[in-house]
């Protein structure tokens, strides 16, 4: 059964004539890669609009999970459907599975929804179809005989660790003059922690024109055209399952724990999370010749950037390849130089510094742009926690000051108006974790919202922000501006906020995964924190541009 406040809240949806269409299927294709699962096989919860032929919603669920993700799944195509669908609620469910039916009809008793069985769902078995069909048809990520090469080469570079020493404005040349390469310029990423990668410019200008109109850009929606502008081949690194985005740092882990992924920009063909046979070789050697580079010379890079080091390699090249050098011993072999350039690191690194990112000017010139920026932190709140902006009665208020965790000054009670907060809900064990880490801060600060806009879809969405006492800013949550829901409780914050003299709070709560998951009670709350609601420009956040990284 559906909580008597779920139910108040779907009812308030606009019912629309539709019969929507939902089942629970196993995808045989990985989305992400597009490589056949076989027994590993994902379960796939969907719901159809039947009658719009539009898909509401779609989401992985593990095999463990029960009827309760399907019924997760259309509380969000209810609520949160995908793009262009609106938030309602249809006239009628159809399903084909039985056992499914009666649990529907238990939950969704007091929604004034019909619900009827069907022995089949022909617009989701052709959407499955063709989903993968689509997914099935990709080419593999590397080529089957460059897939060990091209890993060796991963693994060599993520022991030698570049990012330790070296800024991605510390560009290197590899000249080739092979496969239809002159030159890759290569510039590292790693050096503050955030991605690890190498990329492979094939044009000095590619690299220097990307970094130009990011610094020139203070538009979010210029920021797909500026990425997808890049000409290179990249290599990037991500953990593996056991690799916590929000506590762990990657460049600690050994490399049994981290996964390589090779593909390839350019402003015609877009993103490709893959490589042809082609593109294989040329990376192979550059990445082969870059690392016996830096094994030479580690040391004097790390140290002097004023004077060119170069060397040149001879890189014996595995499989018969047309074209290539064949020495005495029958080996075929391309000739590689190596280079650094100072020059070039030099004038980046003085780009950079023509603009100001609210950071001390005396800020170290040798690292790079993303040093300048507003570190915004997002390792506090979990993932998967629950979140809501609220505005809660004052008996309410008064109740948490007497039985939660309280560690600021109240704000006199006022008579009218209700208080504006946030409430974060989570786990038990994690609400310890969230508070602990807050208090390791020395306190929170103060709160505020940061209006933005996806580059990549046009979603207007704003950010939920803490600033803690040790002045840094880390992430609440995101906000869909475009749910009426919380379109209705912003309004009211900002209406309150003039009750309470700009001061508002953020609750945590346990709970998450229990019966009042999204709706927590006094007993789940643990900790209220009575703040001021922070300008923007307070924080040193006002000019904030979030661009996409590889």
């Amino acid at each position: 059964m559906l909580t008597p406040s779920t139910c108040r809240r779907l009812n308030k949806l606009d019912q629309i004539p539709s019969v929507w269409e939902g089942d629970r299927r196993s995808l045989q294709i990985d989305l992400d890669s597009g490589e056949v699962i076989g027994e590993d096989a994902n379960d796939c919860v969907i719901w159809v609009d039947g009658s719009e032929g539009v898909v509401r919603a779609i989401e992985k669920v593990s095999d463990e999970s029960g009827m309760e993700a399907v019924v997760r799944t259309l509380l969000r195509a209810m609520e949160y459907p995908h793009k262009p669908a609106q938030p309602a609620r249809p006239q009628k469910i159809i399903v084909k599975d039985r056992e499914l039916l009666f649990f529907l009809r238990g939950v969704l008793q007091d929604l004034d929804i019909a619900l009827d069985y069907v022995p089949e769902l022909p617009l989701i078995d052709e959407l499955f179809r063709g989903l993968e069909d689509a997914v099935g048809g990709r080419p593999p990520k590397l080529p089957p005989q460059y897939l060990d090469p091209l890993n060796e080469q991963a693994e060599a570079l993520w022991e030698d660790a570049p990012w330790d020493y070296l800024g991605d404005h510390q560009v290197i040349s590899i000249e080739l003059n092979y496969g239809g390469i002159d030159s890759f310029y290569v510039s590292i990423l790693g050096l503050l922690g955030l991605d690890y990668g190498i990329l492979l410019y094939r044009s000095l200008d590619s690299l220097q024109g990307f970094r130009a109109s990011i610094l020139a850009n203070t538009s979010l929606e210029k920021l797909e055209s500026i990425f997808l502008s890049q000409d290179c081949i990249f290599l990037t690194y991500e953990g593996d399952e056991n690799f916590d985005d929000d506590m762990d740092d990657l460049g600690e882990f050994p490399w049994s724990q981290v996964d390589a992924n090779f593909g390839s920009l350019h402003p015609l063909e877009g993103l490709r999370p893959f490589l042809h046979e082609e593109e294989a070789l040329p990376a192979w050697i550059a990445l082969k010749a870059l690392h016996l580079f830096l094994a030479d010379h580690e040391d004097l890079l790390m140290e002097d950037w004023d004077e060119v080091v170069r060397q040149v390699y001879d890189i014996v090249i595995p499989g018969p390849l047309q074209g290539s050098d064949i020495n005495e011993e029958g080996d075929r072999i391309v000739s590689v130089t190596v280079s650094s350039m100072p020059s070039v690191a030099k004038e980046l690194s003085s780009e950079d510094g023509q603009v100001s990112f609210n950071e001390d000017p005396g800020y170290d010139d040798d690292l790079s742009i993303l040093a300048r920026m507003p570190q915004l932190q997002d390792e506090i709140i979990p993932d998967g926690s629950i979140l809501r902006v609220d505005n809660i009665p004052w008996s309410m208020v008064e109740a948490l000051r007497q039985q939660v965790y309280c560690p600021q000054e109240p704000l006199n009670k006022v008579v009218r108006g209700k208080f504006p907060v946030i409430i974060v809900q989570s786990t038990r064990s994690k609400v310890k974790d969230i508070i602990a880490a807050i208090e390791a801060r020395g306190g929170l600060l103060g709160l505020t919202f940061k209006a933005c806009v996806s580059p990549f879809d046009d979603f207007e969405y704003e950010l939920g922000l803490m600033q803690l006492e040790n002045e840094e800013i880390h992430l609440v949550g995101e906000f869909d501006l475009e749910n009426p829901y919380h379109q209705k409780a912003r309004k009211a914050w900002k209406h309150n906020l003039e009750k309470t003299y700009g001061r508002c709070g953020l609750i945590l709560a346990m709970g998450a995964t229990g019966k009042r998951s999204g709706d927590p009670n006094l007993s789940d709350m643990k900790a209220f924190y009575e703040v001021l609601l922070l300008a923007p420009e307070q924080m040193g956040i006002e000019n904030l541009s979030l661009f996409p990284l590889l």
